[in-house]
């Protein structure tokens, strides 16, 4: 993950990454066949350990609105090159030529960070903790607001670091979700 990051994708070689993992490039290519496989399964790896963490955070005994703040804490990147991020946008980046079965894996990904935000606005508002919108819509926007916010936080867009993105989605979601 953290070679990506630092190389991006078309930057990076197979032999090159070898070197660095003490692997053949034979043996990745075994392995993986592809550049882009190697960089889904990283991406599915980095989201395993993120959805474990969002599980747990989301589990804990705290009010919805404490789990809401975590998990867009956990969703906004770290700052610039994040390497988490930077993975997902080199999905994005070639996700117009992925095959069908990429992305299924890639929509599977979002899904859960989908489901998991909409039951926790359902309970939200099933405890009167949140106004009473559709947990799905509401669900839709907020992550369109945060991987927009995101992007601009993993590239480096000044005047958009994570302090600046997080107190952005603190007001929106105060102006449009607490009661």
């Amino acid at each position: 993950m953290a070679t990506i990051a630092e190389h991006g994708l078309d930057g990076l070689t197979m032999a090159g990454l070898g070197r660095e993992v003490g692997m053949s490039s034979g043996h990745l290519l075994y392995y993986f066949r592809t550049k882009d496989e190697l960089l889904l399964r990283t991406l599915e790896w980095s989201e395993g350990r993120l959805g474990a963490e969002r599980s747990a955070l989301l589990s804990r005994p705290a009010g919805a609105r404490e789990r809401l703040e975590a998990y867009v804490d956990l969703y906004v990147p770290d700052g610039h090159r994040d390497p988490h991020w930077t993975l997902w946008l080199e999905v994005w980046n070639r996700s117009q030529n992925a095959d069908e079965d990429a992305r299924a894996r890639q929509a599977a990904i979002e899904g859960a960070w989908h489901r998991d935000l909409v039951a926790l606005l359902a309970e939200g508002i099933s405890r009167g903790e949140f106004r009473a919108v559709d947990p799905d819509r509401y669900a839709t926007r907020l992550r369109a607001l945060l991987d927009g916010f995101s992007v601009h936080v993993a590239v480096g867009i000044p005047g958009t670091g994570r302090p600046q993105v997080l107190a952005h989605v603190a007001e929106f979601i105060a102006d449009s979700l607490i009661p």
